[in-house]
């Protein structure tokens, strides 16, 4: 089980600044004692100079020396002392090689006690060796206090560092924890619930509104597949409906060949629509998976485009609306045929049905800086601009009573975008100056 981030930032930073506790506390310590051994070396070899000075060394100035702090002695090239001051006696030193003068820690005996010392040996030129030395035993006190208190306050300052940074965190981490316990509180019950976020701008105010606006999106696909759930299953019921009772008509009474003939012709129409209907779903379905087959290979576009605005030539002259291709010649593109023909043939399909009788559809084919562009364009009175915001949505259709009359599901726009989609393009709809158009852009 992982630890929370309260508590790991909390050990990570106790961490840190215990690291930076004993660092600090190891060079003030080190740097303290250099200090005090520094100024005893120039305290010694103040008095040594002052003894040199005269030329011939006497310990017999009582002025340079105190006597329960500070000794002097002149030892032979032996170690034998010949002089010394009184008071305070050094331990027996080896002059070595007095030739050079150095500093040695040694201990001392006083009156009462034998005491830690640091001395200079000093070589005088007729071979006697000069010892000026120093009780450090103040120094070392002074050493010892500073340690004991670094032991002290150094666990005291972490242990107040890490009651401060586990309130700080609590404190920076209250938000998060409020917005978590209001995430679990959300459900597809209530979708409309928001996490709380504070009036400032840092990091997490940021990440609650985010959140929100992921919330808000998942909301909204949530109502979609709630409205597409509906709609789908209204558009079933009722070609079911209508086949069921020409089914039930047909059983519960006698029917002449003629009647039946008709009765089961309607029949075929509606599981035809059914047909249809469930093909624009899987379609839909395999769309939003992601998973839509494409099967591209390289085609004449003009080729395509003409033949699928052939197909529907007879119902244009039906219903009066002149039908026309405006396409540059050789131009090829790499696509799936038998979606593209799906594409267009829906969107001639929905030209067809707002366009007035008289009126015009046009089919324009271009390729320019690398792209291919297929428009269709009626002369009817164009797309309201609410359902220009959600053309390609699902059972989506621009009239207000939503009429089955005209044969549309509301499908087809929606199909043209995943076509378009799952060959790397884009769809477009929107109203020109003579009515609705709709553009489909792929990669050339």
């Amino acid at each position: 089980m992982g630890l929370r981030i309260r508590t790991r930032l909390t050990l990570a930073s106790a961490g840190l600044v215990a690291v930076i506790v004993v660092a600090a506390g190891v060079f003030v310590y080190v740097q303290f004692e250099a200090d005090l051994r520094e100024t005893v070396d120039l305290g010694l070899r103040s008095r040594a100079d002052a003894l040199l000075s005269s030329g011939d060394p006497s310990l017999s100035s009582a002025g340079l020396i105190e006597s329960d702090e500070a000794f002097a002695q002149i030892l032979s090239s032996d170690g034998d002392v010949l002089e010394s001051t009184p008071g305070v006696t050094a331990a027996a030193i080896r002059p070595g090689d007095a030739r050079v003068a150095r500093f040695e820690d040694t201990s001392a005996r006083t009156v009462e006690e034998v005491v830690p010392a640091r001395v200079l040996l000093v070589p005088i030129d007729d071979g006697r060796v000069l010892v000026v030395g120093a009780s450090v035993e103040d120094q070392e006190e002074a050493l010892a206090r500073l340690a004991a208190l670094l032991l002290i306050g150094g666990p005291a300052s972490l242990a107040l560092v890490v009651i401060v940074v586990w309130l700080i965190v609590g404190a920076a981490i209250r938000p998060v924890e409020a917005m978590r316990s209001e995430a679990a509180a959300i459900s597809a019950s209530e979708p409309d619930r928001r996490l709380p976020v504070g009036e400032t701008d840092d990091e997490l105010a940021r990440l609650g509104r985010t959140l929100n606006e992921m919330l808000e999106r998942l909301q909204r696909a949530l109502e979609r597949e709630r409205r597409f759930v509906d709609d789908a299953s209204h558009e079933l019921r009722t070609p079911l409906a209508n086949l069921k009772a020409e089914l039930d008509l047909s059983i519960r009474r006698a029917r002449t060949l003629g009647e039946l003939e008709a009765a089961l012709r309607s029949a075929a129409e509606e599981t035809d629509r059914l047909v249809r209907l469930a093909e624009d779903l899987l379609v839909l379905a395999r769309a939003k998976g992601g998973k839509l087959p494409v099967r591209r290979e390289q085609v004449d576009a003009v080729a395509l485009v003409r033949d699928i605005v052939a197909t529907f030539e007879g119902r244009a002259s039906e219903r009066g609306v002149k039908l026309d291709d405006e396409a540059e010649d050789g131009v090829r593109a790499d696509v799936d045929p038998l979606r593209m023909r799906q594409a267009i043939g829906n969107l001639i399909d929905n030209a067809l049905r707002h366009a007035p009788r008289g009126g015009r559809v046009s089919v324009a084919l271009a390729r320019a800086n690398g792209e291919l562009s297929i428009s269709v364009s009626d002369s009817g009175p164009g797309f309201s601009p609410e359902f220009l915001a959600d053309a390609f949505e699902p059972f989506t259709r621009d009239d207000a009573a939503r009429s089955r009359t005209d044969g549309g599901t509301g499908l087809g726009l929606a199909i043209v975008r995943a076509i378009a989609v799952a060959h790397g393009g884009s769809a477009e709809a929107r109203n020109t100056a003579h009515g609705a158009e709709v553009v489909l852009r792929f990669p050339a």
